[in-house]
């Protein structure tokens, strides 16, 4: 800042009241017009519901001078200033942060958490003039552990712990800026001579900071050199389109979630899914961190660079809608976990047992063959973001079927022997600028430009269809043998289903399967079952309190009576158990070719 003006528009940060989950924000504008307007955006992006974060705004007062300034409420988030021009303005107000998510702001005693789309108001006209943001220490009780504050905007003037004055260039950067306070555990690494900073709230005694970020440089090393090469970072090699990043990761007891930005990510993750001290066994859990952080990290290129044109800028009052969160969602779906079998973070088997696993979770979805994967992005506005008990039978996942399709669209190429899509990716990369807006005409143009070909036929079919993708026959081509496995009993009668205490309530019934057919709703409490007579058996009753109580009072049998109690009342269902139901199972059995496809990314 040393030689140049501050920004005229200046927020200030500090924490009111942490029991009482209250921010205060300040806000300076130096050079407002008549009658300013101000907005707090409805969502923020990446994550596509209209959360509508005005809710949590309270006190909105305004000066200039030592003058009471109105202000008029124009709609549920907009607001008037009925100030005059070209004098300095004051604005301040409070934000309740009680939201423990990635998306909008936390705050009590031991952590503080924000987005800048759930503080920061937009100055209407002056959104991309620059924007200061100064987050103040909160004061500490005796005893209590000093704070620390960690951002990926420029800091101007800061102290040992981060409190202090930040810059952003527009609101834009502003709001794609979060910021986590708190006695966090921290640690520093290098990237391909770009430095990163990992930042873990609620970490337990038992954590493994060290493996953590050995993995995790491992993880964006390989991402580094997936789209700019080998020469990535060194003299002479090409530079990456960032110059810092920082992870922040809130572990709770129960949770799971990302949010990208442009220089970071906010993360949320189970206290059990961390590595811990002395653990030779990679469990599961991290396992699913890794792919996390791997997912997360791939957005800095696909989605915050690379981006749908229809993202080139943002609305923040209302849905912003696209066709291809399929490309941008499902595609790094797809490469989160193959990135993580590259860098060395799971084994082949691993490997394949998560896709198996995104199959399967397409493959008991039947809402697959009602809604194309572009109408889901499209829809994800109210559909994705707000499930009920008929979201499954509706629609499916741009996250998933996106993964899919892109692993039908690699494997094709692969089998074609053209190219692969990681030369699509870094085609779309260089096409569009080294990161811009595309749209799909530029998805389909790289997928020829690298095939030979036009992939037209199979974009028609696999993401504005709702057929069946063929996937079966692409693994074959690639060293995988795709076997059937028995269906799980609620997946065998079509059904989702919570046990808990005894007690077997329906969440949800499967459209086409064996428990709509009977006659099953969402929302049922099943509590045993009926048995009729038979030669060897008189007619039985039994109370189930799981599903796998099924086997052992069933024995042979297929047919049944359901007893069920729907709104208090007791009903009695016909069920008959279906036969010919199964999932997949992969399995490798041509390592030469499976390790053509896993191993080595192709050549630049």
């Amino acid at each position: 800042m040393a030689g140049t003006a501050p920004p005229r528009i200046r927020f200030r940060v500090a924490c009111a009241d942490r029991h009482a989950h209250l921010f205060a924000v300040t806000l300076q504008v130096d050079a407002p017009v008549a009658n300013q307007v101000l907005s707090l955006p409805a969502w923020i992006p990446g994550s596509y519901l209209v959360r509508e974060f005005a809710k949590n705004l309270q006190g909105l007062r305004a000066r200039q001078g030592r003058r009471s300034v109105s202000l008029k409420q124009l709609d549920k988030a907009t607001w008037q200033v009925e100030c005059v021009a070209g004098k300095p303005l004051e604005l301040s107000y409070e934000v309740c942060a009680y939201d423990n998510s990635v998306r909008t702001a936390w705050l009590d005693a031991e952590r503080g958490f924000f987005n800048g789309t759930s503080l920061c108001l937009r100055v209407e006209g002056q959104t991309h003039e620059p924007h200061a943001l100064e987050v103040l220490a909160p004061t500490a009780a005796k005893g209590e552990p000093r704070w620390h504050c960690a951002t990926a905007l420029e800091p101007v003037s800061v102290d040992k712990q981060g409190f202090g004055r930040y810059l952003a260039a527009g609101y834009d950067e502003l709001a794609d800026s979060p910021v986590e306070m708190g006695a966090f555990w921290s640690a520093e690494f290098d990237v391909c001579g770009v430095p990163h900073r990992f930042v873990v709230a609620g970490a337990p005694a038992s954590f493994d900071g060290d493996r953590l970020i050995a993995d995790t440089r491992a993880i964006c090393e390989e991402e580094m050199r997936f789209w700019h090469g080998a020469k990535v970072g060194k003299r002479g090699g090409p530079k990456p389109p960032h110059d810092r990043y920082v992870f922040m990761l809130n572990a709770v007891d129960d949770g799971y979630g990302g949010l990208e930005h442009r220089h970071s990510t906010a993360l949320i993750c189970a206290r059990r899914d961390l590595p811990r001290h002395g653990s030779t066994r990679q469990a599961e859990g991290y396992t699913t961190l890794l792919g996390l952080i791997s997912h997360e990290y791939f957005h800095t290129w696909n989605v915050k660079r690379l981006r749908p044109a229809e993202f080139a800028g943002y609305d923040y009052a209302r849905e912003n809608y696209t066709e291809l969160l399929w490309f941008f969602e499902g595609f790094t779906s797809y490469y989160d976990d193959l990135l993580l079998r590259r860098a060395g973070c799971i084994d082949d088997a691993s490997y394949l047992r998560l896709v198996n696993k995104t199959i399967n979770q397409v493959q008991q979805t039947p809402g697959r063959l009602v809604q194309s994967v572009a109408q889901a992005s499209f829809d994800a506005w109210v559909k994705y973001y707000r499930q009920d008990e008929q979201t499954p039978n509706s629609t499916v996942s741009y996250y998933t079927k996106g993964a899919l399709v892109a692993l039908c669209l690699d494997l094709t190429l692969r089998a074609e022997g053209k190219g692969t899509l990681d030369d699509v990716m870094r085609h779309l990369w260089k096409t569009s600028g080294n990161g811009g807006p595309v749209s799909e005409q530029d998805i389909a143009d790289a997928l020829q430009a690298v095939g030979g070909r036009s992939f037209a036929p199979e974009l028609a079919r696999w993401v504005h269809g709702t057929g069946e993708l063929p996937l079966a026959e692409l693994l074959r081509l690639h060293g995988v043998a795709v076997l059937d496995d028995p269906a799980q009993r609620a997946q065998e009668l079509g059904l989702r289903v919570a046990e808990a205490n005894g007690s077997v309530q329906v969440k949800v019934v499967l459209r086409g399967g064996a428990a709509e057919k009977a006659g099953f709703a969402a929302n049922d409490e099943w509590l045993g079952i009926e048995l009729a007579a038979t030669r060897s058996q008189p007619a039985q009753a039994w109370r189930i309190a799981k599903l796998d109580d099924l086997a052992l009072y069933l024995g042979p049998q297929k047919k049944m009576t359901a007893l069920v109690a729907r709104d208090r009342r007791l009903i009695r269902l016909p069920l008959q158990l279906p036969s010919g139901t199964g999932t997949w199972r992969l399995v490798a059995h041509d390592a030469g070719k499976l390790g053509h496809w896993l191993g080595a990314p192709a050549k630049h």
